[in-house]
């Protein structure tokens, strides 16, 4: 195993979280051999030092503390490689009220601004869809509003 691979894993892993794929990226673009990658990352998995459950665990806290919807969580979680099934039972465990999140998100950026016409509220409701919120959550967030 390349010792300078491993370190350059670790050095990434010890800033953050990383996906599988996101990590195996990073050190393509260093220029490594994909054989001695791929030994190196079996070596990071099997001593649980690289780990697709942490990481989408940790990209889903941040981003409900950020105000954004499962739906862009799911998505971010999809390009940075994590199978769908993880994805899936990522979704199943959390017992997130993404009405109250949605409302949250609404309330942070349009405080206690009323709607003023019609255009008002296609931007309000393109900016909850951007956050990854479905058209039912918005429509409830709406309402109250």
């Amino acid at each position: 195993m390349n010792k300078e691979i491993l370190h350059s894993a670790v050095n990434f892993l010890a800033r953050r979280e990383h996906s599988e794929k996101e990590l195996v990226n990073k050190l393509k673009t260093k220029d490594y051999a994909p054989e001695e990658i791929s030994v190196v990352i079996e070596h990071l998995i099997a001593k649980d030092y690289l780990s697709d459950q942490r990481f989408a665990d940790s990209v889903f806290r941040y981003r409900l503390s950020r105000g954004f919807g499962w739906r862009y969580i799911q998505n971010e979680l999809q390009q940075k490689g994590v199978s769908a099934a993880l994805i899936k039972a990522l979704g199943q465990e959390q017992n997130t009220d993404w009405y109250h999140q949605a409302e949250l998100a609404y309330n942070k950026r349009f405080a206690l601004k009323e709607i003023k016409d019609q255009k008002d509220k296609a931007k309000r409701i393109r900016f909850l869809q951007y956050r990854g919120f479905s058209i039912d959550e918005i429509m409830a967030v709406l309402q109250t509003d």
